[in-house]
């Protein structure tokens, strides 16, 4: 059984940083790609960043240089390290993996506001 836990999101002020987790069990993390995605109000889920089993990485153009995805698979946890937020990046961020369909975490809310 698939499950995915996000957690690391709050309230954080323009230009500050969080560090997103996504915990994950029921399926061989090491050998999947793994993204994060984020939904804003009244707005579509788009993917933020995505990372391969061999560590490739790439990112929407609207986070580039500001996030990094990472992987720990002896833990099989998948990282978004944000910096510099905006709050344009407040959203709810979802971990998500495709295996035959798609899996989705719960979410986790961040809100960047003053």
């Amino acid at each position: 059984q698939v499950q995915m836990m996000e957690s690391g999101g709050g309230l954080v002020q323009p230009g500050g940083s969080l560090r997103l987790s996504c915990a994950t069990s029921g399926f061989a993390f090491n050998v999947r790609t793994m993204s994060w995605h984020r939904q804003a109000p009244g707005k579509q889920r788009e993917l933020v960043a995505r990372i391969t089993p061999g560590a490739l990485t790439d990112y929407a153009d609207s986070v580039k240089g500001r996030f990094t995805i990472g992987r720990d698979n002896a833990k099989s946890t998948l990282y978004l390290q944000m910096y510099d937020l905006k709050p344009e990046d407040t959203a709810i961020y979802y971990c998500h993996v495709i295996i035959n369909r798609n899996y989705w975490g719960q979410g986790t809310q961040v809100t960047v506001s003053s």
